[in-house]
């Protein structure tokens, strides 16, 4: 397809040009990769260690965690890495492949945090059936579909945007290659294309929105007949998931459930969900959250005796 289309390679422009403020950006954003990488593998780790946390809740946030690193990974790196180059080109297949990247472990991220409200529902809402419903085998099949939902829906944005013709521009306007700085390059008419994509992801974030709306009004409609134990037990581990929700939709929606704009402000919002949301996950997660805080303790307290 980049012979067919005449561009072998891309330049990502990136978040600045200036080489003071780059080298800046590079040690902040390692950081940022850093604890990222660090705070989720210390959620894996310490969700697979403990005996106590062996919930679906845990058992979708280890799966979370995972994804989280994934994401951020498919971009971070190539970022902080073009920091301390001049040239930042990135071949037509890398592009394609980071493209299928992004779209496929975000779709996945929403999915997952879809499941997880799910997830809140049945225990608050139907506990007496839980443990029957919610089996490790039913949180596997959930998890698998979200896996594949997120392939289906980024092999769609893959494919439209890579069969399109780029015979000329080849300046990315971005710190990765997303669809809609791509469909800017193309050289056709690319408003079916644009329309398509929003479409594909404007059903799958509405819908998903849609049924997280719809459990946690299920869920606060219950809470007023449970008692003030309950509420604060159960209200602190929904708060976690909403801000989580609030951060990763927020900016997803207001990049992509929209028309191509040529707004600068699209690569700043990008940072929230490929790097800033993933990294505060597990601070998030943690600090609402004793049985979590306490199996680190724990597993940190093996790790000095042995």
């Amino acid at each position: 397809v980049g012979n067919a289309s005449g561009v072998k390679e891309f330049i990502l422009i990136g978040l600045s040009d200036g080489q003071g403020v780059q080298e800046v950006y590079f040690v902040m954003f390692l950081c940022f990769y850093t604890i990222n990488v660090a705070g989720n593998l210390l959620i894996i780790v310490t969700v697979i260690s403990s005996q106590h946390l062996n919930s679906p809740m845990y058992f979708f946030l280890c799966y979370l965690s995972f994804v989280d690193i994934c994401y951020s990974s498919v971009t971070a790196p190539k970022m902080i890495a073009d920091f301390l180059v001049e040239n930042k080109t990135i071949s037509f297949v890398g592009c394609i492949a980071q493209l299928f990247g992004v779209h496929f472990f975000g779709c996945t991220e929403i999915f997952i945090l879809t499941v997880m409200a799910y997830d809140r529902y049945m225990a608050i809402c139907r506990p007496l059936h839980y443990s029957t419903l919610m089996t490790r085998r039913a949180c596997g099949r959930m998890v698998l579909c979200s896996w594949l939902g997120g392939c289906v829906h980024s092999a769609v944005q893959t494919f439209l945007t890579a069969q399109l013709p780029f015979c000329g521009p080849n300046k990315v306007d971005h710190y990765f290659c997303d669809v809609h700085p791509l469909l800017r390059l193309a050289c056709t008419d690319t408003y079916v294309v644009g329309v398509t994509v929003i479409a594909n992801s404007g059903m799958i974030a509405l819908s998903s929105f849609f049924i997280l709306v719809v459990s946690y009004v299920v869920i606060l409609v219950s809470l007023r007949s449970q008692t003030s134990e309950g509420r604060r037990k159960a209200l602190s581990t929904c708060g976690s998931h909403i801000t989580v929700v609030v951060l990763f939709f927020g900016p997803c929606t207001f990049t992509y459930i929209r028309p191509s704009s040529d707004l600068s402000e699209d690569k700043i919002v990008a940072l929230f969900y490929t790097i800033i949301t993933p990294m505060l996950n597990p601070l998030i997660y943690t600090l609402r959250n004793k049985e979590v805080k306490s199996a680190m303790r724990k597993l940190w307290g093996r790790r000095i005796e042995s």
